[in-house]
């Protein structure tokens, strides 16, 4: 559980009701569902109104967009209880929702777009994914191919994105596009796109690996003409920019998922051993169980205080791209040992669907690829270490 020393009693105590009543929410509105929407591959749009409802979307936004202008650690909390019950691919979405858009619409978006868009955001009226990846560019984002180009008073976009979360869902993309083609990394725009637009079209909803009720998608755009105003804080070229610092606090909730995740397959792993029986006894009464369990226990606790500095840090301003990218490593590294452990405890059972540990084996294998993959965030650590 996030700690942080900038909450009053007052406020860890409301955080504490806030967690409560979101784990209610999850017991009657998603638990009896959440088997069917991994067999759909995606959540209702309805269920992202039934959490704003609650409160439980954009809580840090501030009042005047709809937000309830609450500490950063509400956001994180839904993170936190949702990745620690297991439902991987319900977060996937609503952190890209709840911490990724809001602060690019707050620190880069106008006045105008702001209002436009968080309010429909904290309803959950307006479901928001981010579109930077396409099939050839990754994490090299300077390598983008998707182009807007100026046409009078709108902009012409073309190109595809892939492996969108929230791609089936969405109403508003965060969309990079060259503007400037020949300009490299400087010739990068980000634009906000509403997906009633024509030429926007979704593809298929992409068959993943784990994270199954997440819906992740291809995104095409052909000839869609978007208005001037749609220009994220309505200055071409900054796109690049405004990417290098939001993605620490993506980053971030990576690692609030990581550090939960692998505590609920703790958990889970705690509750079945000391219910199994062989040779006549709880597995947890072997050597190797308890050894098991202790070090994975021990090692989310030393996680858990690198992700409590590293959310003061971002609270004071002062989380740098390369303490992200090391939070980000160590802890999405950690959920897949931790995950792959508790599992290898379970035996045969463990490979079951049936059984949860399976959905957190399977769904933590992609975060060591979102939000960059472990190998660009060690060269980024390198950079901050030895330069380029």
């Amino acid at each position: 559980m996030l700690t942080n020393h900038f909450l009053s009693a007052d406020e860890r105590a409301e955080l504490d009701l806030f967690r409560q009543s979101l784990e209610r929410f999850c017991d009657a509105e998603i638990e009896p569902h959440y088997r069917d929407w991994e067999r759909a591959g995606q959540v209702p749009r309805a269920l992202f109104t039934q959490m704003g409802a609650q409160g439980y979307l954009c809580a840090d936004v501030p009042e005047p967009y709809g937000g309830a202008g609450a500490s950063v650690h509400f956001s994180f909390a839904v993170t936190e209880v949702l990745a620690r019950r297991g439902y991987g691919g319900l977060v996937g979405g609503v952190q890209v929702h709840n911490d990724v858009i809001p602060p690019y619409l707050l620190h880069c978006g106008t006045e105008a777009q702001r209002a436009h868009w968080l309010p429909r955001m904290a309803r959950g009226e307006a479901i928001a994914a981010i579109g930077m990846t396409e099939p050839g560019a990754g994490s090299d984002l300077k390598a983008l191919r998707t182009t807007a180009r100026k046409d009078g008073d709108h902009y012409v976009i073309n190109g595809s994105k892939i492996f969108i979360s929230n791609g089936q869902n969405c109403h508003l993309i965060v969309l990079a596009a060259k503007t400037d083609p020949s300009a490299g990394a400087k010739g990068v725009s980000l634009f906000l796109v509403d997906t009633s637009t024509p030429g926007f079209s979704r593809g298929r909803n992409l068959d993943k690996v784990g994270q199954h009720a997440g819906d992740t998608s291809e995104l095409f755009f052909e000839d869609m003409r978007v208005p001037l105003d749609a220009l994220l804080g309505g200055v071409e070229g900054q796109g690049f920019a405004q990417m290098m610092r939001e993605l620490p606090r993506e980053r971030l909730i990576i690692g609030v998922q990581a550090v939960h995740g692998a505590q609920g397959a703790l958990d889970v792993t705690q509750r079945y051993v000391q219910e199994r029986q062989a040779f006549g006894q709880a597995i947890g009464q072997f050597q190797n169980t308890r050894f098991t369990l202790a070090a994975c226990a021990t090692d989310i606790a030393a996680a858990q205080a690198f992700l409590n500095a590293s959310v003061d840090a971002y609270q004071r301003g002062d989380l740098s791209p390369e303490a992200a990218s090391a939070l980000k490593l160590h802890t999405s590294e950690l959920m897949g040992r931790v995950a792959d452990q508790c599992l290898q405890l379970f035996g045969g059972y463990g490979y079951m669907a049936e059984y949860p540990i399976a959905r957190f084996w399977t769904d933590a294998r992609v975060l060591r690829i979102y939000g960059g993959t472990s190998e660009i965030m060690k060269e980024l650590v390198a950079r901050g270490l030895l330069g380029r």
